[in-house]
């Protein structure tokens, strides 16, 4: 909830992206109180492209989407190439850039990292209970063996 409303997008839509970024491992989820998400591995080891890849969004600056057909059937602009070329450095820039560098970026402006509030549990001495014996019927047959009986 703190990322929605931090980047200003839906609840929903943050689930979905997270839920595309667990099925290509790049996070791990935990269900519950106190859950939610984490990184599956180092963020040293974790690039932007992998990121922008795994929601589906396509790095690509071509008009067609790299399908060669920028002037309809089988036609190219003239300028394809260039486009063509200019997606190959984005995908090389954004696979050189990793999440620690993108950190240790922000760290070296003075961006103040937010703290995870730890949780609190309170660990009490409860009187130990004796366990609850129910002496009643544990079936059908038996409630009507103990109505037979009276």
């Amino acid at each position: 909830a703190a990322i929605s409303q931090r980047q200003q997008i839906s609840l929903s839509y943050l689930e979905q992206l997270f839920g595309k970024l667990r099925r290509n491992a790049l996070v791990e989820s935990t269900r519950g109180p106190g859950g939610g998400y984490t990184l599956a591995r180092s963020p040293a080891d974790i690039t932007v492209a992998e990121i922008i890849t795994s929601v589906d969004e396509p790095i690509d600056a071509t008009q067609c989407g790299g399908k060669e057909n920028c002037l309809g059937e089988g036609a190219r602009c003239m300028t394809h190439e260039l486009w063509a070329s200019l997606n190959v450095k984005m995908v090389e820039f954004l696979d050189s850039v990793s999440l620690q560098k993108l950190v240790d970026e922000q760290l070296a402006k003075g961006f103040q990292m937010e703290e995870k509030p730890t949780l609190k549990r309170a660990i009490s001495s409860m009187p130990a209970m004796k366990p609850i014996r129910i002496n009643a019927p544990n079936s059908v047959f038996a409630l009507g063996a103990s109505y037979a009986k009276m």
